[in-house]
């Protein structure tokens, strides 16, 4: 009967999800900031909302979704948690001032490029001039 109960008792607890790797994790973080820092309405299942709203409700979906050990990388991030509603399939869109309504998935990218670009991650060869990827050193007589 014990072991009976503890089968149970094993069935009923969820799995905890894995911790994601840290640059996946600072690349998220940095997305939710800007998304609750940027002063731009976002649009969601027929209404728009303010950044902190926003924010808010990404923060939510993503919670839910890392239990459930459905997010492994930034793209999952945004594709699963920031794209379109989970009850009506309707993609997200977001209006900032200045500048045209786009898709929050196009926005939440273009994000991430420009923080990869400014944090490249660890062992990465820095771009050189132009943005051309630099070329390693080699001593003389070496190849």
């Amino acid at each position: 009967m014990a072991l009976v109960s503890l089968i149970g008792i094993s069935l009923m607890a969820a799995p905890g999800a894995a911790p994601l790797p840290p640059q996946v994790q600072q690349e998220i973080d940095f997305l939710l900031d800007t998304i609750g820092t940027s002063g731009c309405e976002f649009y969601r299942n027929g209404s728009w909302h303010d950044a902190k709203a926003a924010q808010a409700h990404v923060r939510s979906k993503y919670s839910f979704l890392l239990r459930r050990d459905l997010i492994a990388t930034t793209e999952d991030f945004i594709e699963r948690a920031a794209t379109r509603s989970s009850l009506s399939g309707e993609p997200y869109r977001i209006r900032c001032a200045g500048s045209e309504e786009i898709a929050a998935d196009r926005w939440l990218r273009d994000e991430l490029a420009r923080f990869r670009s400014l944090n490249p991650p660890p062992g990465a060869n820095p771009p050189g001039p132009q943005g051309a990827p630099r070329q390693e050193q080699r001593s003389a007589g070496h190849s």
